[in-house]
């Protein structure tokens, strides 16, 4: 198995509760963390919160330090955001955990993304990146609730590397309980993203934080 101990991961959108909860997770992992958001002070004050040596700056720097780095924003925001780190984050594994979602009366919904998927949208405006999609649906909840110390949950991890896709899955398992599962290319983001609306139906009628298990593997 790839070894990511070595490794800095940078979070974009840090201070939101994915974010955040996969930065609390990887951190008690042993992994070094930058908390990325659009205000460093912001960011240094969720840093602080977490400990475990995390440490907090603005989004560019947080994506110029790190060796991988996810992107846990806001949909609305995603692409503006891409777009201005394009040179930062050259060469580097970005993890895509957008889930481009509407919410009305009949509850919630995947969106149109004209390039299919928020990770292929990634994709064309990134294009020296090796952008995967992943951590679509953990928990956050869990993820911030540390008396849950095994977090029983598969991750979907798709991509075009498979090295890159292979360092995403180390990532998943270094966290107790889960596990990386490869999901196929990139073009297939769309399902696994749309399939969050799903989730969060389930979890609203039983009253319940559900993740996903893949079976046989």
């Amino acid at each position: 198995m790839t070894d990511v101990t070595g490794l800095t991961v940078g979070v974009l959108g840090g201070t939101g509760p994915q974010g955040k909860g996969l930065a609390l997770r990887w951190a008690k992992a042993g992994i070094k963390v930058i908390i990325g958001s659009r205000s460093a002070e912001r960011a240094e004050s969720a840093a602080a919160e977490l400990g475990d040596g995390v440490t907090g700056a603005d989004n560019a720097t947080t994506a110029a330090a790190a060796d991988i780095v996810l992107v846990a924003v806001p949909w609305e925001g995603h692409g503006d955001l891409l777009a201005s780190l394009r040179d930062q984050l050259i060469g580097k594994i970005v993890i895509d955990c957008v889930n481009p979602l509407g919410f009305d009366k009949q509850g919630p919904f995947a969106l149109p993304v004209d390039e299919g998927s928020a990770a292929q949208q990634a994709e064309k405006l990134l294009p020296e990146s090796r952008v995967t999609a992943a951590f679509h649906h953990v928990s956050a909840v869990h993820l911030a609730d540390l008396s849950i110390a095994e977090m029983d949950t598969d991750v979907l991890v798709l991509g075009d590397d498979r090295e890159a896709t292979d360092v995403v899955r180390a990532l998943a398992d270094a966290i107790p309980g889960m596990r990386g599962v490869y999901g196929g290319r990139l073009r297939n983001a769309h399902q696994v993203e749309a399939f969050t609306a799903n989730l969060i139906a389930i979890n609203r009628r039983y009253k319940a934080h559900a993740g996903i298990r893949v079976t046989d593997v």
